[in-house]
This record gives C-alpha cells, structure tokens and sequence, in this order.
C-alpha cells in the first residue's frame, strides 16, 4: 500500500519515528530539495542492499521525484526480503505541491 504525502506530514511532527525514509533520487535532485532519510540512487540500490539490512523487517517509505522509481525501488526491496514497503505515491512533486 502507497504512503501519502498527508499521511508523512503528520508521522514527522511525531516524536518518534517507527519508519525509515529512503530516498532513491540522484545527488543533484536531493541537492535541490531533501526531506531526509536514507539516500540511495535506484541505480544504487541493489548493490547498497547490505547498508539497507538492518531495516529489513521496518516501515520503508520510499520517495523519489514522482514515485516512478520509487515504486520500481519499493518492488526491488521487497523482492529482496524486506517485510514492509511502502512507496511515497506522488513523490516529491506531490510533497512540494
């Protein structure tokens, strides 16, 4: 199931956090604009599978420009083992708007 851009909102003025961001847009798009989170390019990802581990069974939300790689990300992990990912549907176009 899909996070959305309202749901993220209201989980970051919580105190704690029970969810891991990844971001898995460029370096320059994260440069521009950056909520936080893990970053690892989508052409990065499997070989970073090892850096991820530790998340392997946490809330993922996944976020990219528009949700495009983040939902090609998000199909990735979870074929990989991880338990719980979700893709930021709209990404950061949507976050932004």
């Amino acid at each position: 199931m899909d996070a959305t851009i309202q749901e993220l909102k209201e989980r970051e003025t919580e105190a704690t956090k029970d969810y891991v961001l990844l971001d898995v847009r460029e370096d320059y798009e994260r440069s521009e604009f950056n909520v936080g989170g893990i970053h690892v390019p989508l052409g990065e990802l499997m070989g970073s599978l090892d850096k991820l581990a530790p998340h392997k069974d946490d809330e993922v939300i996944v976020y990219c420009r528009s949700g495009k790689r983040s939902a090609m990300a998000a199909q990735l992990l979870t074929q990989s083992g991880f338990t719980n990912v979700r893709n930021l549907a709209g990404g950061m176009m949507a976050y932004l708007a």
